[in-house]
């Protein structure tokens, strides 16, 4: 890495980011404050002995949970693991059952939510019974404004960190960072600034932060000099980038680190939360979220996740030229502000319609209920253009009529840090009499899930669900052809691949 020392002293001189049903915890605060519809006792029961219990649903029927009015979890924008496992699939190879998140399957997809007009969401709550009697699916829809508001976002410090590490010599690693970097420094503005670390079995700075324009020569030098060395230290890798943005940082600018890597460490430390530590006072301080861009057929999807989910990020995964442009070109810029802090969402299910219901997935973004106002737990980071998901398997009363569920979303300012809430409510007469009624993308949204669950547990026990991959396919293929788009054609691939490998 001596190298890349010498370069950061001459350019200091040239300048200066089981099925998956959860069972669902209880209890709630009913602060003032709260914008959900609260009837005389509709809300969350005591806590019972239930409430920390830990349970494999594979081996059991979850329909038969005891229900629980309320379900609370912090928002997720990830998809790595959807395009790790189509990846896989397309090798030939099922991805391992651990990396398959049913939530990262279902936010892969566009859906056609309304958006609010400012910062914040829109909630939208819409369903469709099943052929399982008395069972439907729910969908919760949370929206941000469109991203496409040209100049008005504030000016983006970005810092990346780049796996050089042996096994990044793989093609489709560290070429596809190094290709896709140059193309994305041609695209930012020339008031956005960059930081370039390296890592393998130690970090280096390679450039520090560097205002774009009249530099864009020196950036992609910096960008085309990377080479492959030794192990991989990704703790010293976060460390030092860390480091680095806060060196660098700038006041009124978004601050993030994108961490790129395979994520197979095997020198320092490997440990999330251990990584974390280090590193937690710049992102308590400072605010600097970290978005996590995987490569490479072996992947440590475990760590990326991890490192994005507790280090107020989020992931995506890569495996071509054409899916790494749609990062770091399109979908980095335009997602660089932050509409959203430690955002959760909380669905109250009335106990008058509701047996039972069942949260798809968001196993490892499940927030205590009594914790949903306290602002101090962490939530989720979202940006302009996003949309989260959630899909549950809700069990009515036999003949319910009436309201069925309120969501609500709850979120901090990025600046002041205020809270704001939104909601959003769903009556029994407005859910869809079969999923085939429902609208397109809500049918997208089921195929996803269905898919994630059944590769996660090899077989798919939701409400409604076809019987097995082959049957599953043709509904994905009948919607592509349907919506014409090119993602739910990819969907309908990967489903075939999936059926074709367990045949």
């Amino acid at each position: 890495m001596q190298r890349y020392r010498t370069r950061h002293l001459l350019l200091a001189l040239t300048a200066a980011s089981g099925l998956l049903l959860t069972a669902c915890s209880s209890g709630a605060d009913s602060s003032v404050g709260d914008k959900a519809a609260h009837r005389d006792g509709y809300g969350a029961p005591d806590r019972g002995d239930e409430f920390s219990e830990q349970r494999d649903d594979r081996r059991e029927d979850p329909r038969r949970e005891n229900p629980r009015h309320l379900s609370t979890f912090a928002l997720d924008v990830d998809t790595a693991s959807y395009d790790y496992a189509r990846r896989a699939l397309a090798e030939g190879r099922f991805p391992d059952p651990s990396t398959v998140r049913p939530e990262e399957f279902v936010n892969s997809f566009r859906q056609d939510y309304q958006r609010p007009d400012g910062d914040g969401f829109s909630v939208t709550v819409d369903g469709a019974r099943t052929s399982d009697e008395d069972w439907s699916l729910v969908r919760v829809g949370l929206a941000t404004r469109s991203a496409e508001r040209g100049g008005e976002r504030p000016p983006a410090a970005l810092t990346f960190v780049i796996d050089v590490s042996g096994s990044m010599a793989e093609t489709g690693r560290l070429d596809l960072a190094q290709e896709s970097l140059a193309v994305m420094t041609d695209r930012l503005r020339d008031d956005d600034s960059v930081a370039l670390v390296a890592f393998s079995d130690e970090a280096e700075t390679v450039l520090p932060m560097t205002r774009l324009g009249g530099n864009r020569d020196e950036i992609h030098d910096a960008i085309g000099e990377l080479e492959i060395e030794s192990s991989t230290n990704l703790g010293a890798g976060v460390e030092t980038g860390y480091e680095e943005a806060v060196e660098g940082l700038r006041e009124g600018a978004t601050n993030r680190v994108v961490l790129v890597s395979d994520a197979l460490a095997n020198t320092g430390d490997t440990d999330a939360d251990a990584i974390l530590e280090r590193i937690a006072g710049e992102r308590r301080e400072h605010g600097i979220t970290l978005f996590g861009v995987g490569v490479g057929s072996d992947y440590g999807d475990a760590l990326m996740e991890n490192l994005a989910d507790k280090g107020d990020g989020h992931t995506v995964y890569v495996s071509d030229p054409g899916e790494a442009r749609e990062v770091f070109c399109e979908q980095l810029p335009r997602h660089i502000d932050l509409t959203a802090r430690d955002a959760k969402a909380q669905v109250a299910f009335d106990p008058a319609t509701v047996e039972e219901f069942r949260l798809i997935g968001y196993d490892n973004r499940r927030v205590a209920d009594e914790d949903f106002r306290d602002d101090r737990v962490d939530g989720g980071e979202v940006g302009p253009g996003h949309t989260v998901t959630a899909l549950y398997a809700v069990r009515t009363e036999p003949g319910a009529e009436g309201h069925l569920a309120t969501a609500t979303v709850r979120w901090l300012d990025p600046d002041t840090r205020d809270p704001h809430e939104e909601t959003g409510d769903l009556e029994t007469d407005a859910l869809h009499d079969t999923l085939r009624e429902a609208p397109s993308r809500f049918q997208v949204t089921a195929v996803a899930a269905w898919f994630a669950v059944a590769l996660r547990t090899g077989e798919v026990r939701v409400p409604g669900a076809p019987d097995g991959y082959g049957e599953l396919a043709d509904q994905a293929r009948a919607l592509a052809d349907r919506t014409g788009d090119e993602a739910v054609d990819d969907l309908a691939q990967a489903i075939g691949q999936a059926a074709g490998g367990r045949g």
